[in-house]
């Protein structure tokens, strides 16, 4: 296991190269200077480019960032003087982790509720509410669901506030909008995972025994039930934590996503760097940790893993 370990994060450490490696050069090929607008004049814009180091070839350039990348300094935000990407970094995680967070849990215990429920109800209609209340959730882009939310819960009956997150209530519209996606994939993983394995001979023998479907479904249907879930919620997981760019948008939340489209409109070279190589960290972690959780609930990962034969569901 400890192998696996290793052998994942150097793979994880040499695709956050490559992602560097791609993401720096691209930004160069930006049109354009990050000095450029307003009345600044070409002096002036040349010798902030000095001041930054922007005037150097790419190569020199790129030699620079990695070895400043390698002793954790992540440079200074070129739009925000004074304002490390760190520091940036840091302020806007925090809200995006909140609603990203809560969005994750909801959808992880709505799916797994509604899933076990649409498997083991013999209620035509429970049934049929459950699958197209999948389809749905599963069909309306992200985006539209936050307009809806915004427009319906917010503008027209005002349940909930609709701009920042001061209260409790700006987390409830941008949460549902980004859990109703996952919510609907867990649900339908959950169900079909379900059906299969109460059709497998270990559940038909524990009934034989005399458990009850509480038990079985708790004490042993639920840790294979749950891998296709842990599966799918590495990367949404890392998807959700690293902030949705069109959610905080509409709610105009102080997160990471509305940090890195304004990055990129602006050519903030260095917060650009800092924001993809933090949400590729992220994304690389999170999978990882996915991995780890499905080889703790299934002893035949487990095996596969010290015969040195990884998953082939991972």
């Amino acid at each position: 296991m400890g192998k696996y370990i290793s052998k994942r994060l150097g793979t994880g450490l040499l695709s956050l190269f490559v992602l560097v490696t791609i993401t720096f050069f691209l930004t160069r090929m930006i049109p354009g200077s990050p000095f450029a607008g307003g009345n600044v004049s070409e002096s002036v814009q040349a010798a902030m480019e000095e001041e930054y180091g922007l005037h150097e070839p790419v190569m020199k350039q790129y030699r620079n960032y990695l070895e400043n990348l390698l002793r954790g300094d992540l440079g200074i935000s070129l739009k925000k003087p004074g304002e490390t990407v760190a520091g940036v970094i840091g302020r806007a995680w925090k809200a995006t982790a909140s609603i990203g967070g809560l969005a994750i849990f909801v959808s992880v215990v709505l799916g797994i509720l509604l899933g076990i429920c649409h498997a083991v109800s013999k209620n035509k209609g429970i049934k049929a509410g459950i699958f197209f209340g999948t389809v749905l959730g599963s069909s309306v882009p992200g985006f539209a669901a936050a307009l809806i939310l915004l427009l319906v819960f917010g503008v027209k009956l005002k349940w909930f506030p609709v701009a920042g997150l001061f209260s409790p209530g700006n987390y409830v519209l941008p949460v549902v909008a980004l859990a109703l996606y996952p919510t609907a994939v867990i649900t339908r993983l959950v169900s079909r995972a379900c059906e299969i394995e109460m059709q497998k001979d270990y559940v038909i023998m524990a009934r034989a025994k005399g458990l009850t479907e509480k038990r079985i479904l708790l004490s042993h249907i639920l840790r294979h039930v749950l891998i296709p879930v842990l599966n799918y919620l590495g990367p949404t997981a890392a998807f959700l934590m690293t902030g949705s760019f069109v959610v905080e948008s509409i709610f105009t939340i102080p997160g990471l996503g509305r940090e890195f489209v304004s990055s990129i409109s602006n050519r903030d070279y260095t917060m650009i760097m800092g924001l993809t190589i933090f949400m590729g960290t992220v994304v690389i972690l999170t999978n990882l940790l996915a991995d780890v959780l499905c080889a703790a609930l299934n002893p035949e990962i487990r095996k596969g893993f010290r015969e040195g034969a990884g998953y082939a569901g991972i």
